[in-house]
C-alpha cells in the first residue's frame, strides 16, 4: 500500500534535474482537480521551506467564502528517490505519504508546474503568481491532456480577495 501512494502514474515522467531551492516559497493554485481536501476552496496557496530534518515544509492554505475563513493544512515532503528528480512523497495525516510528482516545470525560470499525485484523479497547474497568461495556461492544460488528463474537470482557482 506505501509503495502504491508514492508511485508515479503510468506514462507519467517526474522532472529530472530538478533544483529544490529554486522550487522553495510560494505558489498559487491556478487549476485543481476536485477533491474534499480543498473542496470549496478559493485563492489556494501552497509556500514550500527547508525542515531542519532536510524535508520540506508544506503550508497549504484557501479561502472557505462558505464559512467566511481561511482553511490551513501543515505537511511535510521528502524525496522519494534522487533530490534531483521532481518525485516527493508528502504527508499531511501522521505516518500516511501520498505521491507529488512534478512532471512538467518552467526549468528555466520555476513560473509554473504540472502536479499530479500516484494516480491521474490528481492534478494541479501552479504557478508563481495568480494568474497565468491565456497562452500559457492553455499550453498547459494541453500537455496535461496529452499525458492523459481529463482536463475537462479542472476547477479554476479564483483568485480575486474576498
Amino acid at each position: 500500500m506505501f509503495v502504491a501512494c508514492t508511485a508515479v502514474p503510468e506514462g507519467i515522467k517526474p522532472v529530472n534535474n530538478f533544483e529544490l531551492p529554486r522550487y522553495l516559497g510560494k505558489w498559487y493554485e491556478i487549476g485543481r482537480f476536485d477533491h474534499s481536501f480543498e473542496e470549496g476552496l478559493q485563492q489556494v496557496t501552497a509556500e514550500y521551506s527547508m525542515r531542519d530534518d532536510g524535508g520540506v515544509s508544506v503550508l497549504n492554505r484557501g479561502f472557505n467564502p462558505k464559512k467566511q475563513e481561511w482553511d490551513e493544512a501543515q505537511g511535510k515532503a521528502y524525496f522519494v528517490n534522487s533530490s534531483d528528480v521532481g518525485h516527493l512523497k508528502v504527508s499531511f495525516f501522521g505516518p500516511f505519504y501520498a505521491s507529488y510528482v512534478i512532471f512538467e516545470l518552467d526549468k528555466q525560470h520555476y513560473n509554473y508546474a504540472l502536479i499530479t499525485g500516484p494516480d491521474r484523479d490528481y492534478f494541479w497547474l501552479l504557478a508563481r503568481t495568480p494568474q497565468l497568461s491565456t497562452e500559457l495556461q492553455a499550453q498547459l492544460v494541453e500537455q496535461a491532456r496529452e499525458a492523459g488528463f481529463d482536463t475537462s474537470k479542472i476547477i479554476w482557482v479564483d483568485h480575486n480577495s474576498q
